[in-house]
This record gives C-alpha cells, structure tokens and sequence, in this order.
C-alpha cells in the first residue's frame, strides 16, 4: 500500500483543527520553522503542505507576519451541469434545426468580443427525452477560415466537444449564468407549452487561456424537465 506523503500527512493534520473547531477563523498557525520541527521535515515539504491549505481555502498568507485560518465562503457552490443530463432528466434524442454563418449582432458581437463583420457559427437543435422536446438549444461558434462543420457531429455533441475542436478542453475558462424567463410563441411552439410553465434559461459561454472567447451557448430548458445541483466549496 502506497504510503500518504508527509506534507500531504501535515496538511490534512491543520485541516482537522480547523475542522474541529481547534482553529477558528483568524487564528494563527504554527510557524515554518515550528512545523519542521514537530514533524522533522524540511523547510520546502512544510511550504508544500501551505500550498495545499491555501489552494483549498483553508488559509491565507501575510507576508512577514504568518498565515491564519481564512472565513469560510458560504456564498461559493460548485454547481453540476451537463446540457445533455441533469438530476431528474437525460436527454436521449436531438433534432438539429439549423447550421448556419451569420453576421453577429451588438449584443452578440459584444459578448465575442468581435467586429460585427465576423462570422459567426450558428446552431439551433431541439433536445428529446422519451419523445418529448424538453429544451430548445442554441450555439454560436467563433468561425476560422477553413473551419470544418460537420452536421453529424453537432447534432449530438454538448458545447465544450464544439469549442474544443478549437481549444483542448483542459485550457478553456468557463462561465455560467442561469435565470428564469416566460417562453415566447417561437419556444412555445418547439417545446409544445400550452400553459405557463417557466424556462430555465442556462448561458454557458467559453474562453481561451487568454480570456478570447471562443462561443457562447444558451440552452432553454423546460422547468419541468430540469433541476441542478450544487455544493459548497
């Protein structure tokens, strides 16, 4: 069996106090030199087990002085989702609408960041579950010259397997932001509402390691076909 690290060892020790209640928000920890001794290590493990705590929120540094238990952030979740599945549905079909190039708008251009003279990818698809539309979906792709589109592959791929065509995922930076809006007669009419049941509308937008954005997707999502999920950091 693989044996833990020593910083890791001394790491997840200070996590315990804080966890326990032995160090409160604000508190100091033990210096360097008292962890090196306590735990016989060097000066460079001690300064490994910091990074980890400071990376994971459990503490932060002021230089000169030592470092202190950091206020947890309540108001922080990490939310889950996945355009294609959520907790209470998973989508098993999508009918493509439309793949186009388009010239942008102001408000999309501003949110490309682009000249409204730059082309633009489109593509609107319906997604199914048992036979039922349940969202009407809606990309745009930053165009490139000689940017194959293949209709096949967006019919069913989520929107960080389009961006990445451009950009590995592993690069990319990612926003989300959710509200709630009425659908109009053009969503009424994909979705099959004939009442008032609400739409979740989800915005994913994507951006390269230098903060280029590379699409932006929104996603309408019948209210009785999704609910997300989230958790503390």
């Amino acid at each position: 069996m693989r044996k833990t690290p020593v910083y890791v060892q001394i790491a997840e020790k200070i996590k315990n106090k804080i966890n326990t209640g032995q160090l409160e928000t604000g508190d100091a920890i033990d210096s360097e030199n008292e962890i090196c001794r306590e735990f016989n290590v060097s000066r460079m493990t001690v300064r490994k087990s910091l990074a980890i705590l400071i990376n994971e929120g459990y503490i932060y540094s002021i230089p000169g002085k030592g470092n202190y238990v950091k206020k947890p952030e309540f108001s922080k979740y990490v939310v889950q989702y996945d355009e294609m599945k959520n907790s209470i549905n998973s989508v098993d079909r999508t009918k493509l609408l439309e793949v186009n190039i388009v010239k942008p708008d102001d408000k999309l251009a501003d949110k490309l960041r682009i000249s409204k003279n730059k082309n633009v990818i489109m593509i609107r698809r319906i997604f199914y579950t048992e036979g039922e539309p349940v969202a009407y979906d809606i990309k745009f792709l930053v165009y490139y010259r000689g940017m194959p589109i293949v209709e096949k592959e967006i019919q069913y791929a989520t929107f960080p397997e389009m961006v990445s065509k451009k950009t590995p995922l592993f690069s990319m930076k990612k926003e989300i932001l959710i509200s709630v809006e009425a659908a109009d007669e053009e969503k009424k009419r994909y979705l099959n509402i004939y009442n008032d049941v609400p739409l979740l509308v989800v915005e994913q937008k994507f951006t390269d390691q230098e903060n280029k954005p590379l699409g932006v997707g929104i996603t309408y999502f019948r209210g009785d076909y999704i609910k997300l999920w989230g958790e503390s950091l």
